[in-house]
C-alpha cells in the first residue's frame, strides 16, 4: 500500500491527535459516516517509501499525503494531487472528541425548545435561560436535564432592567455543550438570534413534543387569556408565527405598526386536525464541505519519506486535519 501519510503528519485519532509512525493495529481513529463523526479501528498498517507527496491547501487547514491518496468529494473520491479549486469533505477537528449527547424524544425536549426559542441564549459552547421566574427557570431546568442528560440548576443572578431603571433579582439555567448549541442551531436554520430564528420543525415529531414546545415557547413568549380557554403568544419574528400558525390551524395577521405580532392559541386548537408530524433529525451535522486552495509538491529531502498505510474497520476512510480520506482500493 504506497497510498498513506508522511511519518510526521497528524491523524485525528480517538483520544488526540497522532503522528502517521504512531499508529498502530487497534488504533481507533475519527472518521466520517453520512453527517456524522463515527470511530473506525486500524486492522493492518503498512510501510514504504517514497520520493515525493503533496501538500493539500483549505481554509481550514494544510496536510501532506502521497499523490495518489483519496479525498472524498461531492462527487466521489479524487487523488489529492487532482484535488486542486475542488470541493471535499471536512468537519470540525476540535469538535471531534466532545461529548455527543442522546436526546430524549418527549414532552421534556420540546418544552426546554420552544422556552429556548422565546427566552434562551445559544453560544458558541453554551445555552443558557436568564429570567426573573423561578418557576419558569425551574421548569426549563428541568426539561434541559430530562430531555439531554446533562445536569442543570438554578442560579440567582441581577439584570438591568430599563423599564424599572434599576436592577432587579433573576434566575439563569446555563450548560456548556458545544454539541448542544450545534444542534439548537440547525434547529432554528443556522441563526439562533430571536428575530432570524426558523420554526424548529424538529418539534413536530409528535403530539407530546408539540405539546411540550407550545407550553415552553407560551411560557416564555406568551400569556394566558382571562376571559377565553387559551394563550397568546407574542414575537416580532413574523415568519415563526407564520409556520407556527399554520401547524394549529390559526388565523394570523402580523401587526402593521411594525412592532411585536400576536398569535392566538386556543386550547382546542387540535379539534382542528391540523398537525401533522414530521420526522427531523435531533442531532446535529458534523459534516460538511471546504474548497482546496492549493497542492502543493512536496519532493524529499535527501532521503525518501517513509509513508504509512492503513486498512481499517469498519469504515475504510479516516480524518487527517478534520479532512476525510483513504488508500486507493
Amino acid at each position: 500500500m504506497s497510498d498513506g501519510l508522511p511519518s510526521k503528519q497528524t491523524v485525528n485519532a480517538v483520544g488526540g491527535r497522532l503522528q502517521a509512525r504512531e499508529v498502530a493495529v487497534g488504533t481507533r481513529l475519527w472518521t466520517l459516516n453520512g453527517s456524522r463523526a463515527a470511530q473506525t479501528t486500524v486492522t493492518d498498517v503498512s510501510a514504504v517509501k517514497a520520493r515525493a507527496a503533496v501538500e493539500v491547501v483549505t481554509s481550514h487547514a494544510a496536510f501532506t499525503v502521497s499523490r495518489g491518496l483519496l479525498l472524498a468529494a461531492p462527487g466521489g473520491w479524487i487523488r489529492a494531487e487532482e484535488a486542486m479549486g475542488r470541493t471535499i469533505a471536512w468537519t470540525h477537528a476540535r469538535k471531534l472528541c466532545r461529548e455527543r449527547l442522546t436526546f430524549r424524544m418527549g414532552y421534556a425536549f420540546g418544552y426546554f425548545v420552544g422556552a429556548t426559542c422565546a427566552d434562551g441564549t445559544v453560544g458558541r459552547n453554551y445555552v443558557s435561560l436568564v429570567v426573573n421566574d423561578e418557576a419558569f427557570a425551574s421548569r426549563y431546568a428541568r426539561s434541559l436535564t430530562e430531555a439531554t442528560g446533562l445536569a442543570a440548576r438554578l442560579q440567582p443572578v441581577t439584570r438591568p432592567s430599563g423599564y424599572l431603571s434599576r436592577e432587579v433579582q433573576g434566575f439563569r439555567v446555563r450548560v456548556v455543550s458545544s454539541y448542544l448549541a450545534d444542534a439548537l442551531r440547525q434547529y432554528a436554520g443556522g441563526d439562533a438570534h430571536h428575530m432570524r430564528q426558523a420554526f424548529p420543525r424538529v418539534v413536530l415529531r409528535n403530539r407530546e413534543v408539540f405539546d411540550g414546545f407550545l407550553d415552553g415557547y407560551a411560557d416564555g413568549d406568551g400569556c394566558r387569556a382571562k376571559n377565553w380557554a387559551g394563550r397568546t403568544l407574542v414575537s416580532a419574528n413574523v415568519p415563526f408565527l407564520v409556520d407556527l400558525a399554520q401547524i394549529i390551524g390559526a388565523r394570523f395577521t402580523p401587526s402593521k405598526r411594525g412592532l411585536a405580532s400576536h398569535l392566538v392559541l386556543v386550547d382546542r386548537w387540535a379539534a382542528r386536525s391540523t398537525f401533522r408530524p414530521e420526522q427531523h433529525d435531533a442531532d446535529p451535522v458534523e459534516a460538511g464541505w471546504v474548497t482546496v486552495e492549493a497542492v502543493r509538491p512536496r519532493p524529499a529531502p535527501g532521503k525518501p519519506f517513509t509513508v504509512y498505510g492503513y486498512r481499517l474497520r469498519p469504515h475504510p476512510a479516516f480524518l487527517v486535519n478534520g479532512h476525510l480520506v483513504r488508500a486507493a482500493a
